[in-house]
């Protein structure tokens, strides 16, 4: 069986990925690299661009061409995601939350009427979308939310508070995750989708961040929030296992934003150590330095490897949960490292803000805590393999 796979298999882009490729990083040059610091030392959140990103389709990547999306599959999006976040990883960590997380549960779990109305706004980011699960009390132990949606005959009246949310001042749409049903019981959670305007929705507290500052994090807060039942997605009590299933997909995105922090860095170490001379040769020269980049390279290779093998398992339709986790754990905790070599290898200069190392450094950390830590990462891979 193994033999066959290997036969089978082309470990080269196709000309549809090479050419997605190409147009992210493109455009990645054109409207991203020119403005990186500026962005990034101000928290400015770059709406506009997105409605270039949406014009161009990446922010609506995985949605059907009926829909106004691209209709492309994971090798795609990883390409797009890896592309962006080697030049700049916050605007790639925006464009993956869109895309994996709003736009994605409502493709997975709306009904045709919801999908109308909503996916084809996402799909051109005509609107921008958020995703609410996490609460202050509640990270990975998603189970114990607080935030509650009770029945109302036709309506919903939500109530409580989410963090860390991406885009959750800017964002024109959110899928909110509420309790409906007992704290801790799976089954006791439901999604609804809640747009900008609706009375008792607003936003909080925008968070101040090491790094990914050019995307926007913030609070949103429910206060006796009603909206319709038609704005609940799938049955009652889904809402929580939905959402497991959309984070298969957005590891997978995590996994690419890391696979790209790594790449970034890890050209610019390289392109340094040829450049910088010490004791008469550049340092690159050095065992203690190519060795290093040795290393980077490698767990670079296998990072990349290892997303496509869920992208091509998540493409087919098949269980992806172990995979994606795998990929997500792995790329991450490689992008955190690779920018720490980085760095290293930069000596003083790695520490200053003149060079793109020292951001690379500060954005990688995050990819090892959002979409599920490493941890967790853990937990949900062992329990896949002792099933």
């Amino acid at each position: 069986m193994i033999t066959e796979t290997l036969s089978s298999t082309n470990f080269d882009y196709s000309e549809t990925q090479k050419m997605v490729a190409e147009s992210a990083k493109g455009f990645a040059e054109q409207h991203i690299r020119p403005h990186i610091m500026e962005w990034d030392e101000a928290q400015t959140f770059p709406v506009a661009l997105f409605k270039k990103a949406g014009e161009m389709g990446f922010m609506g990547v995985l949605v059907p061409e009926i829909l106004g999306g691209s209709g492309l599959g994971y090798h795609e999006y990883v390409a797009i995601i890896e592309e962006i976040s080697k030049v700049d990883p916050s605007i790639g960590l925006s464009v993956a939350a869109h895309n994996s997380l709003c736009t994605n549960h409502i493709l997975l779990f709306a009904n045709e009427e919801q999908k109308q109305r909503w996916i084809p706004k996402l799909a051109t980011a005509e609107w921008l979308g958020a995703w609410g699960l996490t609460e202050h009390n509640t990270g990975s132990d998603a189970g114990g939310m607080n935030t509650t949606a009770i029945k109302d005959g036709d309506h919903w009246v939500l109530n409580g508070a989410k963090n860390f949310i991406t885009h959750g001042i800017s964002g024109d749409i959110a899928v909110v995750v509420a309790r409906t049903g007992k704290k801790g019981d799976s089954r006791g959670m439901s999604a609804f989708v809640i747009e900008k305007g609706t009375p008792g929705f607003a936003s909080g507290k925008k968070e101040d961040k090491l790094g990914m500052r050019a995307s926007e994090t913030a609070e949103l807060i429910l206060s006796d929030c009603r909206i319709p039942d038609a704005n609940r997605l799938g049955e009652v009590g889904d809402g929580f296992i939905q959402s497991m299933k959309v984070l298969d997909g957005g590891r997978i995105s995590i996994g690419a934003l890391s696979l790209g922090i790594a790449k970034g860095a890890y050209e610019a170490a390289l392109k340094y150590s040829k450049e910088r001379v010490q004791f008469g040769k550049p340092i690159s020269e050095f065992q203690g330095i190519s060795f290093k980049l040795a290393d980077m390279a490698t767990e670079i290779e296998a990072a990349e490897l290892l997303l496509h093998k869920a992208a091509f398992v998540k493409n087919q339709g098949r269980p992806v949960t172990k995979l994606s986790a795998m990929a997500k754990m792995y790329a991450s905790e490689v992008c955190v490292k690779v920018a720490n070599e980085a760095v290293q290898i930069h000596g003083g200069y790695g520490y200053t803000k003149d060079f793109p190392v020292e951001k690379f450094y500060r954005d990688a950390k995050l990819c090892t805590i959002g979409e599920g830590t490493s941890e967790i990462q853990k937990v949900v891979i062992s329990k896949n393999i002792l099933k």
